[in-house]
């Protein structure tokens, strides 16, 4: 598949399911990128690859020019509804994380909530990180590290997969790749942190992740009679009962050479 009708396909599947419950989930996480980005009043800031703006959210409240960026046209209109439900005041854009359409040197602050991982071609994400950093400014981002954790769901759902992602998307979890990728243009620091899932069921777990997490919904909805297999194949590894999935991440934080 083409490298631009990959994007624009994953700009529908990321908002094939609301992922609100999701971001829910994820909170401390939010809170985690937004903490170290360290907004202040008056300085503008990025939530990129945003969803439905979770850290943008927190942002908003320190009086920083917040501005949110997503792939998916979905899940930014999501978050300007939220927006306006609590009465803050951010500017959400659909746009692609590996060619923004902001001037160089734009930002005081840019943060990512496990999103810009997702993005096919790293090098590019990484390049546009450098370029629209002001210098001296600050970087986060948390990124799910590779092994036990959110790479197991990925792994029960790999064999499922029409076709492996062009990309590994925890490879931004690995602190060589990441200092491979932004090294030269960042200083770095890297700390991991575990986020907890709390589920009443593994079945409850999995009915979030096939209802609301627009990856996992796509994939089931064009499996057919083999849906039940990878429902089947969630439950062997999570067993019954109440599931508290520990989920490392490693929070990335940098600043502009």
């Amino acid at each position: 598949m083409a490298h631009e009708e990959l994007k624009q396909r994953q700009s529908v599947v990321w908002g094939s399911g609301p992922f609100v419950s999701i971001a829910d989930t994820i909170v401390d996480v939010h809170r985690a990128v937004a903490e170290e980005m360290g907004a202040r009043p008056g300085e503008r800031v990025l939530d990129l690859a945003c969803g439905t703006g979770g850290v943008a959210e927190l942002l908003a409240a320190t009086g920083a020019d917040v501005v949110g960026i997503d792939l998916s046209p979905v899940l930014i209109e999501t978050a300007r509804e939220r927006a306006a439900e609590r009465g803050l005041s951010i500017d959400y854009r659909v746009g692609d994380c590996e060619r923004l359409d902001v001037e160089d040197a734009s930002f005081d602050a840019v943060g990512s909530s496990v999103g810009i991982m997702f993005s096919p071609d790293h090098e590019a994400a990484a390049s546009e990180l450098a370029r629209i950093t002001k210098p001296g400014g600050r970087l986060a981002l948390a990124n799910w590290t590779p092994g036990p954790g959110v790479q197991d769901l990925f792994r029960i759902m790999a064999p499922y997969q029409p076709a492996p992602p062009p990309a590994n998307p925890f490879e931004w979890g690995d602190e060589d790749a990441v200092r491979g990728l932004l090294g030269d243009a960042f200083e770095l620091s890297f700390e991991t942190k575990v986020n907890p899932a709390r589920y009443p069921s593994a079945e409850s777990y999995w009915r979030d992740f096939r209802e609301n997490y627009g990856p996992t919904k796509t994939l089931v909805d064009g499996l057919g009679d083999r849906a039940g297999d990878l429902e089947a194949a969630w439950m062997d590894f999570f067993g019954g009962g109440e599931t508290v999935h520990d989920r490392p991440y490693v929070l990335v934080a940098g600043r502009r050479r």
